[in-house]
């Protein structure tokens, strides 16, 4: 922790009442590794969406923007780096790339004094959650950014390339660095097939890339292992682990005075600031969701006990269909539950 710099973070992310997603989970990351962090929430929800029901309300973009602009005001806008996330429009996206290009253009005199990290969240496993229109307006900010973290679904959709092995893949980063200019590139979450052989479920790949002064990729792939359950805001922790970490090589590599922290040339995949990064982020990671996975087997079993069928809940759990899509819904908000 010590190594990390003074960092100013600005986050543009959701926001929820209970859970640990979006800047909820991205905040206290930051911040418990030593980053100013300076909020602006998307979404105010009562919880994250993967319990199937949901209270609360949207951020309207001018309200976003209102708030930046507020900052802005009383001289409060000195971000070194910017964080962004979910956006639930396309106007938000918007406004979202406009407060980026304004903190962009307050640092023109210093290269390397202000970074945006966007993560470009869409969908996932080949369904959107959220409009179509934010495509394209995603579209129109990769110039502005510094690092995107795209999952293999979102990374497909910004590159117009069909992700199924190491070719397309190094077809479609190759395409996002050359089209975009997009200096950094971590794709999070992928499974590929090799020889036409696929990847084991058990496993999962992140990929990532610096561009080389022709616009070349450098790719490097780092494979962990995939745990056999569904957490929601791992995305979310991923990219503000990634904002402390990637800080932290650029400036053990002497980047920090330099346009976009660009690696020069000679700088090997496996030797990029960006790829200490996303080991360092993924062991992480790795740490903290085997002892969620033990507390959450733990947390499940003990429901179970209290209430299996002629437990303490049993009598007002109803018959028929109704009855066993009311006991569903409740199994699957305990599970939802023990695995924040």
């Amino acid at each position: 922790m010590a190594e990390i710099p003074e960092t100013s973070v600005l986050a543009i992310a959701s926001h929820v009442a209970y859970g640990h997603v979006g800047n909820t989970m991205a905040t206290f990351v930051m911040q418990s590794l030593g980053l100013e962090v300076s909020a602006i929430n998307t979404v105010e929800y009562s919880n994250h969406t993967a319990y199937k029901q949901v209270k609360g309300r949207k951020t309207p973009a001018d309200e976003i923007t209102e708030l930046y602009d507020g900052l802005k005001q009383s001289y409060l806008n000195d971000f070194d780096m910017m964080l962004s996330g979910y956006c639930p429009s396309a106007e938000v996206v918007q406004a979202v790339g406009k407060i980026a290009r304004d903190l962009r253009f307050n640092a023109m005199t210093k290269p390397g004094s202000f970074f945006w990290v966007l993560d470009p969240v869409m969908g996932d496993e080949g369904r959107l959650y959220v409009s179509s229109d934010i495509v394209p307006a995603y579209k129109a900010l990769l110039n502005d950014a510094d690092l995107i973290l795209p999952n293999q679904f979102e990374a497909e959709l910004l590159s117009d390339t069909k992700i199924t092995d190491v070719s397309s893949l190094t077809h479609a980063i190759t395409l996002l660095h050359r089209i975009h200019r997009l200096t950094h590139i971590v794709i999070t979450s992928l499974r590929l097939s090799v020889d036409n052989i696929p990847s084991r479920t058990e496993t999962l790949s992140v990929v990532g890339s610096t561009m080389r002064s022709d616009l070349s990729p450098r790719l490097f792939r780092i494979d962990v292992p995939a745990f056999p359950c569904f957490f929601s805001g791992t995305g979310d922790m991923f990219a503000a682990l990634t904002v402390a970490r990637l800080r932290e090589a650029a400036l053990k590599a002497g980047l920090d005075h330099t346009a976009h922290w660009q690696s020069p040339d000679s700088v090997a995949p496996t030797h990029l600031p960006l790829a200490e990064a996303t080991e360092k982020v993924l062991a992480s990671m790795q740490s903290v969701l085997r002892n969620t996975m033990t507390a959450r087997d733990k947390e499940i079993h003990r429901l179970e006990k209290v209430q299996s069928p002629g437990g303490v809940n049993s009598l007002n759990e109803g018959t028929g269909e109704e009855g066993v899509r009311d006991r569903q819904m409740k199994q699957h908000l305990r599970e939802t539950k023990a695995a924040e």
